[in-house]
């Protein structure tokens, strides 16, 4: 479904992805795990088209999409949801309005239909009764179920996740590790998780791919990576301070 090859990207002050090499079978679900400013979150970004590599080339479903136009890349985009960080729900907007953004865009549906379509998707990641409230009267954790409700509104192929369970207590986390299986059980899509959250890592991946400065330096299952003799993946999973991976400075602190 997505083959990377030698991608790099070069932002004015650093290289931050080094010819990164990655392939993601269809339905599977990859975690891509690594310290905190190793690339995760660019690697998501230049898959999603967001912003463009330095080199290399992206193929998702067999087109590469690294030099493709605009119009054209809207097009790839489309087969696409992207669950943020922190869910980026336009403050201003409800629930309905939210989750609506993609459907009234690119779907011409009756008013009646695209209420019908945003409950489904809401009912989906276990909302209800909220279509009329603001991000700011929701819960963390039910920004970021909206957004996966958003994510979901023109049937993806592909799901990308950026840190689903960052700044989550573990009972929530736990909830949005479920919603991720589900989505891959019940739906089929393909999913790219990128975090830093081992718990969260090992429950819903299929493969695990470790980064670290802007490369791939391991994939593996989840087993196969908890046992990994790779010192930067033995280092990371052990949460080990001595090793391969250096602290800066203000980890250190």
């Amino acid at each position: 479904m997505i083959t990377i090859q030698q991608l790099s990207y070069r932002a004015p002050a650093k290289t931050i992805l080094r010819r990164l090499d990655l392939h993601v079978k269809r339905g599977e679900t990859m975690a891509v795990m690594g310290m905190s400013g190793t690339g995760k979150s660019t690697l998501l970004k230049c898959m999603a088209g967001l912003i463009r590599p330095t080199m290399g080339e992206i193929h998702i479903n067999g087109v590469n999409i690294a030099r493709m136009r605009e119009r054209d890349l809207n097009l790839v985009r489309r087969k696409m949801g992207i669950v943020f960080q922190y869910a980026a729900l336009f403050d201003s907007l409800t629930v309905f309005e939210n989750v609506a953004v993609g459907p009234r865009r690119h779907l011409r549906l009756a008013e009646s239909d695209l209420a019908r379509l945003v409950r489904e998707k809401l009912e989906m990641v276990g909302l209800s009764d909220v279509e009329s409230l603001l991000p700011s009267q929701l819960s963390g954790g039910m920004q970021k179920r909206v957004g996966l409700a958003r994510a979901l509104a023109l049937d993806p192929e592909i799901l990308l996740y950026d840190e689903p369970t960052g700044g989550l207590d573990p009972i929530v986390a736990t909830s949005i590790n479920e919603l991720i299986i589900r989505m891959r059980d019940k739906l089929g899509v393909t999913s790219v998780v990128v975090s830093h959250d081992l718990e969260s890592i090992f429950k819903v991946s299929d493969r695990v791919a470790m980064m670290h400065q802007g490369r791939i330096l391991d994939v593996g299952t989840p087993a196969e990576m908890r046992k990994s003799s790779n010192p930067y993946v033995k280092q990371f999973v052990e949460g080990e301070t001595e090793g391969p991976i250096k602290l800066r400075g203000k980890e250190r602190v």
